[in-house]
């Protein structure tokens, strides 16, 4: 029985195509085969960039030995998350049920019909500190399956029940200044961010305090960051997350959805370091991740040369071989690059804890440093293109002022991904996936097509996001007024995911009510407002309890609270309204539209004249708008 994954579109799934193991694809095929064997389902879930998993492809998946047993005594199904992340929730949340806490690689076993009966994450391939090897767990399993028959149906049966257990959302009110005195309380004041080591750059927590006015943790925490070695201080970026507490060494993975949303609240902190930050996502993400058909890949890896980290890092001896014995040792001053090193083996990330005193010189070591390290071996690219995470990225794009680049993006999804009117996850070399949108791919789209619409004024945009809009209210609601993460005629799962909580990305949840609200917003169609407020206050306990996890959530309260606000600047193009654009696409809570004239495709525009032949600005809230004003001071007064 061959190997499936060859015709695969995931590059996860490729990585694993010249395995011993007999993968499958996700599907019915896999578990018929199953049941006409009589053997037990061994799930393997994971993504490209995913540095364990790769370790345990290693030692395990490319062992003829294991992969033989596995072959023998079970149907093995590779299901890349990202691709999939209807499958990864429903068995992340029996995985976390069973062992309390979840990660990737994930193993999960199930029977023929779909219910899992044990789980765990990365196994080694030869017992390790109390921990069993990954082929002692297939053989206990195994013999579990032919002679404990009645135990595995128990266990199967409780958790199926478990996870369909009724999942409705109690509503409430959302206050977002006790969201902001809990975030006080696990703010670091040492280092910034929240919590403890590992620490992952808050970036829906950081837009809130950003729309709430909170400066001071959100300046703090984007300094730290953007100073430390989670950020890639040659080319621009950031990596997923920092392994200590003060940013200094990161799991060197780099992922789409973490720069889009990084990009987005570093162009909105309004200051010369967040600027030239974000100038730096923006480069990176055009630089590496745009694919050739103007979307953007979803991650490059940790790993090159079989290590993790080693295209990023340096030793003092490396700086001065690219740079000479002296910009060496300057260089290796103000990057913190020391003898004894920050990583593996003396070698240091790049921090840049001040400012270079010769900015010229710094950027002409830059320049040299960059190619020299073009040079290396460079991390493998996950290029498949997801269109929740293309959606985050257009959204950053456009609050950047890099407009052509978030609307050729934006042409990539609605071209390839909408297929017969409905939202598809992932495209590769410009080719559609057969997984279906799931909600999040919804409300980011939805909400990078808002955006763009009020970037460039084209009202095709705000046409295309009422119509993902409309299908997601009719397929993916719940009657408690939230949402279901994957649509009512979908492919049906042991149970229907549902997680309103913002984790490494926003949740479909919260991506769509910035959606329905900024489409409410322009349109004045209260329907879609109504929809965002009631999916709200579904999330209301987890903002008053664990507001970390509800930072997009938040960030959309934030807004609705203020009106949002919504800014018609109409008149003729020119240094004016430029000024007036300028002030109010400051403000995060703000809807922005500008037109030459009133217009009556766009409802916020209808009526608005300019005054006295000078372009002028409406501030508005709910459509009630105040007097027109003309100047930029003016308007800096309105939205005060």
């Amino acid at each position: 029985m061959p190997n499936r994954l060859k015709d695969a579109t995931s590059p996860y799934l490729l990585q694993h195509a010249d395995n011993p193991v007999h993968w499958w694809e996700w599907g019915g095929e896999p578990f018929a085969e199953a049941r006409q064997r009589n053997v037990p389902v061994l799930l393997s879930v994971g993504y490209a960039a995913c540095h364990w998993c790769h370790v345990m492809a290693h030692e395990s998946f490319e062992d003829e030995a294991t992969a033989a047993y596995l072959n023998e005594h079970f149907v093995s199904i590779k299901v890349d998350r990202e691709e999939r992340p209807d499958v990864d929730a429903v068995y992340m949340q029996a995985t976390t049920s069973m062992t309390g806490h979840g990660g990737w690689p994930m193993t999960v076993v199930l029977d023929h019909d779909g219910n899992p009966f044990f789980a765990g994450t990365y196994f080694p391939e030869a017992p390790r500190h109390g921990q069993p090897s990954f082929r002692q767990v297939l053989e206990a399993l195994s013999d579990a399956w032919v002679n404990r028959a009645d135990e595995v149906a128990r266990i199967g049966a409780t958790l199926r029940d478990h996870l369909n257990q009724a999942n409705a959302l109690i509503a409430g009110t959302i206050d977002v200044d006790a969201s902001v005195a809990t975030l006080a309380t696990e703010f670091d004041p040492r280092s910034a961010g929240f919590g403890g080591a590992p620490k992952f750059p808050p970036s829906m927590v950081l837009e809130f305090l950003l729309r709430h006015g909170e400066r001071e943790m959100l300046g703090a925490t984007l300094e730290a960051m953007a100073r430390g070695g989670i950020h890639d201080q040659l080319a621009g970026g950031f990596a997923r997350y920092s392994v200590d507490n003060d940013w200094v060494v990161p799991h060197f993975e780099k992922m789409l959805y973490d720069n889009a949303l990084l990009l987005r609240v570093y162009a909105g902190w309004g200051t010369p370091l967040g600027d030239r930050v974000a100038r730096g996502i923006a480069d990176f993400l055009l630089a590496e991740l745009r694919t050739d058909e103007g979307g953007f890949a979803s991650a490059l890896d940790a790993d090159s040369e079989g290590e993790e980290g080693t295209f990023y890092v340096w030793t003092p001896a490396q700086l001065a071989e690219v740079l000479g014995p002296e910009d060496g040792a300057w260089a290796a001053e103000l990057l913190s690059v020391t003898d004894a090193g920050t990583f593996e083996r003396g070698t240091s990330t790049l921090q840049l804890l001040r400012d270079p005193d010769d900015p010229e010189r710094w950027d002409d070591v830059r320049l040299r440093l960059l190619e020299a390290r073009a040079r290396r071996e460079r991390p493998a690219r996950d290029d498949k293109v997801v269109a929740s995470w293309n959606g985050l990225a257009i959204s950053g794009l456009c609050r950047a002022g890099y407009v052509e680049a978030a609307e050729r993006a934006a042409d990539l999804l609605w071209r390839v991904h909408v297929v017969d009117g409905r939202l598809r996850r992932v495209s590769r070399d410009g080719v559609v996936g057969t997984p279906a949108g799931v909600l999040e791919d919804h409300g980011c789209v939805a909400a990078a097509f808002v955006d763009l619409f009020q970037a460039t004024g084209d009202v095709d945009w705000l046409t295309r996001a009422g119509a993902i809009l409309d299908v997601a209210l009719a397929h993916f609601g719940a009657d408690d007024g939230g949402f279901f993460d994957t649509a009512d005629d979908a492919e049906a799962l042991v149970a229907r995911p549902r997680d309103p909580s913002d984790n490494a990305y926003p949740s479909g949840l919260s991506s769509m009510v910035h959606a329905l609200a900024a489409y409410a917003a322009i349109t004045g169609e209260g329907r879609y407002r109504e929809a965002a407020g009631r999916a709200l206050a579904t999330v209301a306990q987890i903002a008053e309890k664990a507001p970390r996890f509800a930072g997009w959530s938040l960030a959309a309260a934030q807004s609705m609270l203020d009106g949002p606000v919504e800014v018609a600047i109409v008149g003729e193009p020119g240094e004016e309204r430029d000024a007036l654009e300028a002030v109010a696409r400051r403000d995060p809570n703000a809807v922005v539209v500008v037109a030459d004239e009133p217009t009556d495709e766009v409802p916020l525009l209808v009526g608005r004249e300019p005054v006295d032949g000078r372009a002028a600005a409406y501030v508005c809230r709910g459509f009630v708008c105040e007097r027109p004003v003309t100047t930029a001071d003016e308007l800096s007064a309105a939205l005060r």
